[in-house]
């Protein structure tokens, strides 16, 4: 059989000038405003009696049929890609909330305002009922878009050797959120 000639898969298509997507599901959680709304879904060092709150993440059959969600109950974590659809504006440098009020690049932060305002969570997977993920630790808004679903895998996303930059450094001095999260139920459906 001949050897067919490699093909151009990169030219093939044009480089996209603008994208288009849409909601899959959305997040039903307490947090209601973006202050008190914690900025990570698990804080390295957490305030006395820090109680991490329950939320769902609510998949739109019409968008993703239920099955699509078969094997997730065994991760013990998910990562949840959202559109922070409350930021319409974002600037190149931000002050972070931890350690001395210095600006960094956004690129170089997990600010929320962003040039495309994606977020990027990896809350506990509790369970899953039918179209519904019950999970432990979000730091998302009530009603935000969820763009996406994966699996965390440990053994691809986790590496704890890596370098952090600034936020070595914040570690090492023990800087701390000034917010105080409380505990909260898993809110009832709709």
């Amino acid at each position: 059989m001949p050897k067919l000639p490699p093909k151009d898969y990169i030219t093939a298509v044009p480089f996209p000038t603008t994208i288009t997507m849409e909601p899959i599901g959305v997040v039903h959680s307490p947090y209601t405003e973006r202050h008190g709304t914690p900025r990570q879904s698990e804080l390295r060092h957490k305030p006395e009696g820090y109680q991490p709150v329950l939320a769902r993440i609510e998949i739109f059959k019409d968008k993703v049929p239920t099955v699509a969600l078969k094997d997730i109950d065994g991760f013990d974590r998910i990562w949840i890609l959202a559109w922070l659809h409350l930021n319409k504006h974002w600037n190149p440098m931000v002050k972070p909330p931890r350690g001395p009020k210095v600006k960094r690049g956004t690129l170089a932060t997990r600010a929320p305002h962003r040039p495309n305002p994606i977020g990027l969570s990896a809350p506990k997977l509790h369970r899953v009922e039918d179209n519904i993920l019950f999970v432990e630790g979000i730091d998302l808004l009530d009603q935000t878009p969820i763009l996406d679903i994966k699996p965390y895998v440990t053994y691809c996303d986790a590496f704890p050797e890596a370098k952090s930059g600034y936020v070595d450094e914040l570690n090492t001095n023990k800087s701390r959120e000034r917010d105080i999260f409380g505990a909260e139920s898993i809110p009832k459906s709709k």
